[in-house]
């Protein structure tokens, strides 16, 4: 039998140890609740697939500085260079680097007439040649990439053609397969000739990240100062950093190649702030836990040196071992249960302020469930050494005493 009408008159003749315990549950579990959920999503974002072959793609930036170069001749010669390197499986010309935090986004609209046009959602708008999407290592699930004599070198050029990303497409067509539509960029026609599995953006935290295209113009020609992607082997990518470097400069040695990163790295320096939050926040976690957990030992190591009559006086009476364990347990879980209902409801409070402020998801329901779950699995740990030593107060401890 649980006794639970002794063990709460007991509580409430020392009301202010369990009080003050009850409190600390009650901020626990909201706490725990709602970080539990932050680290969640921050770990999910950082898992998508992002549609590329990560660890085979490494980036440069290129500057031509002699004004005596023809940017868009150097271009073309540089793109062969690299791609006639030993290992390097493809290389292009790209505007932007994917997930860098830091690129270029526009929209299409589906009509000349700006007044009636419908508008796409904001997308990444990647520029390359018949080359990036194999440099990407993404999957084209429909349609076609684009042909060498497809490539533009200007965006007021003609004959514009773009790829899309799934996500973008469902979102502005559904069901219905965008290959062949004609979309327009100001008065600019654009039509679609393929579709990409996955493409994401630059720009970790936007809701538009899915949203990506890629357009067929060679913009590496306008300007000195360009990006380019290079796709190998991860075992052959840290040897290309001094052959890319060797043959650019052998061909022209007024310019500056610099600042070669890998796309993983881009992808791990891009999502540090969610990693160091996840790391910040389940530290924050284990320690709420085990301070909560020494709390309660502390609390019932307390009972214990205050109650030992009463303890041996049971035992005396024909009290067994389990019966004081349980005494102990029962009273733990009495408190855990009381706190972990209201942290509970305060963790949904909590939740709908972050969301109001932040923009975060509401918290589901399942989480505070789990924070009282785990909190009584930790709490049934850190009481059940110190019960088990009240268990073994024997009745002539009791009998000495009187």
């Amino acid at each position: 039998m649980l006794h639970i009408k002794p063990i709460l008159s007991s509580l409430m003749r020392s009301k202010s140890a369990p009080v003050l315990l009850l409190l600390q549950i009650i901020l626990s579990v909201a706490i725990v609740a709602n970080a539990s959920f932050i680290i969640n999503e921050r770990l999910s974002l950082m898992q998508r697939e992002s549609g590329y072959a990560e660890d085979q793609i490494l980036t440069f930036n290129l500057y031509n500085f002699d004004p005596a170069i023809d940017n868009m001749k150097q271009n073309q010669v540089d793109q062969q260079i690299l791609r006639s390197l030993p290992n390097v499986i493809d290389a292009s010309y790209s505007n932007m680097l994917p997930l860098s935090g830091s690129g270029w986004m526009d929209r299409y609209v589906d009509g000349p007439d700006a007044d009636t046009a419908k508008s796409t959602p904001g997308f990444a708008f990647y520029l390359g040649n018949e080359h990036l999407l194999n440099v990407m290592g993404a999957k084209l699930i429909a349609g076609r990439n684009f042909t060498a004599d497809e490539i533009n070198t200007s965006l007021d050029d003609s004959g514009m053609m773009a790829l899309v990303s799934q996500p973008l497409a469902k979102a502005f067509w559904g069901d219905e397969s965008p290959l062949g539509k004609t979309m327009y960029q100001g008065e600019q026609a654009v039509t679609i000739i393929g579709v990409v599995d996955k493409l994401q953006g630059a720009w970790v935290d936007h809701e538009n990240f899915e949203y990506s295209v890629i357009q067929n113009i060679d913009f590496g020609g306008s300007s000195s100062n360009k990006s380019y992607m290079v796709r190998a082997l991860p075992e052959h990518i840290p040897a290309l950093e001094e052959a890319i470097s060797k043959a650019l400069y052998a061909e022209n040695p007024n310019r500056v190649v610099e600042n070669f990163q890998t796309l993983t790295t881009i992808k791990n320096l891009t999502y540090s702030n969610h990693r160091l939050m996840a790391t910040v926040l389940s530290i924050m976690v284990v320690l709420l836990l085990l301070i909560t957990a020494l709390g309660l030992t502390g609390m019932v190591m307390f009972n214990i040196q205050r109650r030992t009559k009463q303890i041996g006086t049971r035992r005396a009476l024909g009290a067994r071992k389990r019966d004081i364990i349980e005494y102990f347990m029962v009273e733990n879980y009495l408190i855990c249960i009381v706190g972990g209902v209201i942290g509970g409801m305060l963790s949904l409070v909590l939740g709908q302020q972050l969301m109001s402020l932040y923009s975060l998801p509401m918290v589901p329901v399942i989480y505070p469930i789990v924070s009282v779950i785990g909190l009584l699995v930790v709490t049934t740990l850190a009481v059940i050494v110190p019960a088990a030593k009240a268990a073994n107060i024997s009745p002539a401890m009791a009998t000495r005493s009187v």
